[in-house]
């Protein structure tokens, strides 16, 4: 086991070191992504007719190869964590967007029309009453993109990005060290799975008037009765 934690001196870090730049360099782009979704979502909610083109220019470049971008932006980043960061800040647009979108949209329309009455403008509107709505398929999205950052950090090491994980593939050919590449991928694997359960713990914190066999697609049955179940939580469920 001394072997599989035992860093290489050239990426200058430890295991720990490196599993902190990794995330780093995964999840502020999926941050950055998520700060910009918000409030194009909203003007393709409120406008219609952009969003086929956002989300056509949005799907083209996600269509771009990652170490393509990559080559791209080094003339103007350098071999820097930044170079890594913007085109996965700009991955996560095609899945943020639309799951922003299309959970904006469900909200019932006399959700809204309660909301007009009670004097809540356009935007308090959209922040109070839509986007809290709207977290279930905004967290679902927020899974996918920072499941898929992750993973694509690593593709960094190609252009020399230093820090993150995917750099042990490279020591791991360079110093004859197979143990090296089973840690990065093992690693990288179990962080995915760390943060994809931590972004469900935060659903749940911000969905506690969700039933929680509702989070799962389907009604609770009531105590009493196990066969049948109660109106009002289909109704939430729906």
């Amino acid at each position: 086991m001394n072997g599989f934690f035992d860093i290489p001196s050239d990426l200058q870090h430890t295991w720990l070191g490196l599993i902190g730049l990794h995330l780093r360099e995964a999840l502020l782009p999926v941050l950055a992504g998520l700060l910009a979704a918000l409030p194009l979502a909203q003007l393709c909610v409120r406008f219609r007719w952009l969003y086929p083109p956002v989300l056509g220019l949005t799907t083209v470049l996600y269509a771009v190869p990652s170490l393509a971008f990559f080559v791209v932006l080094i003339d103007y980043t350098g071999q820097t964590e930044l170079t890594v960061m913007i085109p996965l800040a700009v991955y996560s647009l095609v899945v943020l967007v639309p799951a922003i979108v299309d959970g904006v949209r469900s909200v019932p329309q006399e959700t809204l029309a309660a909301a007009t009455a009670m004097g809540l403008g356009p935007l308090r509107r959209y922040l109070q009453v839509q986007l809290p709505i709207a977290v279930p398929a905004i967290v679902a999205g927020l899974r996918v993109a920072a499941v898929s950052s992750i993973s694509l950090v690593s593709v960094g090491m190609l252009i020399g990005n230093q820090g993150a994980l995917g750099n042990l593939l490279q020591d791991a050919r360079n110093y004859h060290r197979p143990e090296l590449a089973v840690n990065s991928v093992v690693t990288t694997a179990v962080l995915a799975i760390l943060v994809d359960a931590a972004l469900v713990g935060v659903r749940r914190v911000l969905t506690p008037w969700m039933p929680r066999t509702a989070r799962h697609g389907g009604p609770r049955p009531t105590e009493d009765r196990p066969g049948e179940t109660v109106p009002e939580l289909e109704d939430a469920a729906r």
